[in-house]
């Protein structure tokens, strides 16, 4: 009987000694770990503008182009114009963006990828501020716009091509957009 609790304790102490060198060996590793600290800020508001409702879901038309108007990388065609119409706004909201979202092309990232349902090739739809010429990258904000009560928020979509030969076919794509206050 002493035999079997001296194996007993002995066993015991082996548990103990393998939980001691776990547990420290856990504090060592993050003792050297470094650290930092986040601060977050923000504004909750139950103020916000309405989305037009003829302007909240749009079908743009790209029309057809022809395939050698890209004649290069980057090269665009079928431009026009997106509007989207802010009602109702808050005195509050002096400003307004547009935030634009969807699955991006895998040989430019700024672009937005045709759906897998589009049969052309090598092109993607480039989003364009109002000028029509400077680029808003697909997960990027437009640039700020200021508003009163009501204001239209006017964008450009074209066609931009991602190898210097584009194979011909449907290009269809989809994205969603979300009203970013200034």
């Amino acid at each position: 009987m002493i035999k079997w609790l001296s194996m007993e304790s002995n066993t015991m102490m082996k548990k103990s000694l393998i939980l001691a060198v776990l547990a420290g060996s856990a504090l060592v590793s993050t003792a050297h770990a470094a650290s930092g600290t986040l601060n977050f800020t923000g504004t909750v508001s139950a103020d916000a503008c309405t989305v037009s409702p003829t302007t909240k879901s749009q079908n743009i038309d790209l029309g057809r182009v022809a395939t050698s108007d890209f004649s290069a990388i980057g090269a665009t065609s079928g431009s026009r114009q997106i509007s989207i119409d802010l009602t109702a706004c808050p005195a509050a909201i002096t400003a307004a963006a547009v935030n634009f979202t969807g699955p991006t092309h895998a040989d430019n990232r700024k672009l937005l990828a045709l759906s897998g349902a589009s049969t052309a090739k090598n092109l993607g739809i480039a989003l364009f501020e109002d000028d029509g010429v400077t680029l808003i990258p697909i997960g990027s904000t437009s640039k700020s716009q200021n508003l009163t009560t009501t204001a239209t928020l006017t964008y450009f979509a074209k066609y931009q091509s991602t190898a210097a030969t584009v194979t011909d076919g449907t290009a269809e794509a989809a994205a969603d957009f979300t009203i970013v206050y200034n």
